[in-house]
């Protein structure tokens, strides 16, 4: 733990951070007074502006925290996450964003019922909209509890509360217009508080002989693990020891760490397809790489666009800046071993990016100051992502739920509503993997809304029916496997890796069907389907 006591900074930092958060959307709030505003920020945002935003709440919980986390225990197997999550915009650039917002619609289902004219699939598009929302807002919240549970010893409610209010007031008060210039100034505060502790993480690792993450992994410094999960280690003697939760270790500086079960080690860390399988290795790259073009909160930050030209630049910007991060988690997943080992054994990898620099720097002033700006980025990540996802929800409920067509008063309303749902879940599943919860997410989206768009925007031939009946099928089959996974049984072999990872044999039945059903229906292809179209790919400058 990064104890407050011993880092006076801490505290102050997160909190400067938040106060900048709230002082940066009031200051949007007082250009927020139209419906539009707060839906789409009245469709004038800067492509630099907005690919800021998107890299603001795209670079959530999961990738500041979690794929340091899944790196530090799996190795190089889960480097397909962040590739994923950052290619995923190559398919947004290619096939989604200009037609999106030459659509002129302001929600996903404002789409739905443009592009083929039902109510029925309208209504539909909301509860996914909701759903994926609620799913992917749940870590965030749960990343809240744990970063403020580490850095303070404070309880992990406190952390999962503190972030829920500010951003349902950001979101509540201002909406898109206000968080636009927050997740702008939370993206370069993420980029910087990974950036600059990772130069000197490198340069001690440097001085320290350059010790590999591989063999022989050592504790350090004298170091008491208290274990979080139940856990097997096989210990230096070759001995094996079950160990349960609450169970305390002593080690002295430099003893070998022991080998846990189910996770790398040695030149296994190394070596892609450990443990895993052809088929979940194409499952979580189908639902990071088409996920992303079927998450919400993503899509709705390409309405904000004034026509499809921006919204290509912005994906163009978006892509270099996604990636530039991204080349960070893996290396605070790689020192990770060799600094902070026991997280190895406590099983709370999560908490690598946190403890790091402490770990590696030691307590003093630089020590101190850099864990503080890595809890400062690490809140930074959970408002920002959780900014965009409340207003994607807010958005549906507001037009769909609470008022055909929405008003501000009615938005408020569902920001508020919005919240509390995921903040319940969250105060009660403190123990899910952070990563596992928004890949579930990634795949939900990726059965859904990605076949949806795909066919939507490139096919005049898909109807209404087989839109929900795609829907329904493969968007259905993936909540299925998230209530198993998350609520169910534990289950082994195969099934156990189909729903764990079910966007292999979930999207390609979500395109089936949609496919098949619009053949079987095709004499109910809406009438105004070529106007249309023509609406989705004709250039602005022929003002069609």
């Amino acid at each position: 733990m990064i104890n407050a006591a011993h880092n006076p900074f801490v505290i102050p930092t997160v909190v400067l951070m938040t106060v900048a958060t709230v002082a940066i959307g009031f200051y949007g709030l007082r250009l927020a007074r139209t419906t539009s505003d707060f839906l789409v920020a009245s469709r004038m945002v800067s492509p630099a502006w907005n690919a800021a935003a998107i890299g603001g709440e795209y670079l959530s919980a999961a990738s500041f925290l979690g794929i340091a986390g899944l790196i530090l225990k799996n190795g190089v197997d889960v480097l397909w996450y962040p590739v994923g999550f950052a290619a995923g915009y190559l398919a947004l650039l290619l096939f989604v964003a200009a037609p999106l917002r030459r659509s002129g619609a302001f929600t996903l289902p404002d789409f739905c019922e443009m592009r083929l004219g039902s109510r029925r699939l309208r209504t539909l598009a909301t509860v996914f909209v909701v759903f994926i929302g609620w799913l992917y807002l749940v870590p965030q919240l749960q990343g809240a509890g744990l970063t403020l549970a580490t850095v303070t010893g404070a309880p992990y409610a406190l952390g999962a509360l503190l972030v829920c209010v500010v951003v349902t007031a950001n979101v509540a008060l201002g909406g898109m217009r206000a968080i636009t210039f927050v997740q702008a100034f939370q993206y370069w505060l993420k980029l910087t508080a990974l950036a600059v502790p990772a130069i000197f993480l490198v340069l001690v690792w440097n001085a320290d002989g350059r010790p590999s993450p591989v063999d022989g992994l050592t504790f350090p410094q004298a170091t008491v693990v208290t274990i979080e999960h139940p856990a097997t280690l096989t210990m230096t003697d070759g001995s094996v020891l079950t160990v349960k939760a609450g169970d305390e270790l002593t080690f002295p500086a430099g003893a070998a760490v022991p080998a846990v079960a189910g996770m790398a080690d040695g030149l296994d860390w190394l070596l892609p397809g450990r443990g895993g399988s052809l088929f979940g290795t194409y499952s979580l790259i189908l639902a990071t790489f088409l996920g992303t073009m079927g998450l919400p909160h993503v899509l709705v930050r390409f309405y904000t666009n004034r026509d499809g030209a921006a919204a290509r630049r912005t994906t163009l910007v978006v892509l270099a800046m996604v990636g530039a991060f991204y080349l960070l988690p893996t290396i605070y997943g790689a020192l990770g071993r060799i600094y902070t080992p026991q997280l190895l054994l406590t099983g709370d990898t999560d908490a690598a990016v946190l403890l790091l620099p402490s770990a590696a720097i030691g307590t003093g002033l630089g020590g101190q100051l850099l864990a503080a700006l890595v809890a400062a980025g690490a809140f930074a990540a959970f408002l920002s992502t959780s900014s965009g996802l409340l207003t994607s929800v807010a958005g549906v409920l507001a037009t769909d739920v609470f008022g055909r067509g929405g008003s501000v008063h009615t938005f408020r309303l569902a920001a508020v509503a919005g919240g509390v749902i995921p903040l319940l879940l969250a105060l009660n599943v403190a123990s899910l993997d952070v990563s596992q919860v928004v890949g579930l997410a990634f795949a939900v989206a990726a059965s859904s809304f990605c076949p949806l768009l795909v066919l939507g925007i490139w096919w005049r031939g898909l109807t209404a029916a087989g839109a929900v009946a795609g829907i329904v099928t493969g968007g259905g089959a993936a909540v299925a496997a998230v209530l198993v996974t998350v609520l169910g049984p534990p289950l082994s072999g195969w099934p156990a890796e189909a729903v764990a990872q079910p966007a292999a044999w979930t999207v390609p039945l979500a395109f089936t069907t949609m496919v098949l059903v619009s053949l079987a229906t095709r004499r109910h292809l809406p009438g105004t389907v070529g106007a249309t179209m023509l609406r989705l790919h004709a250039p602005e400058s022929l003002h069609l």
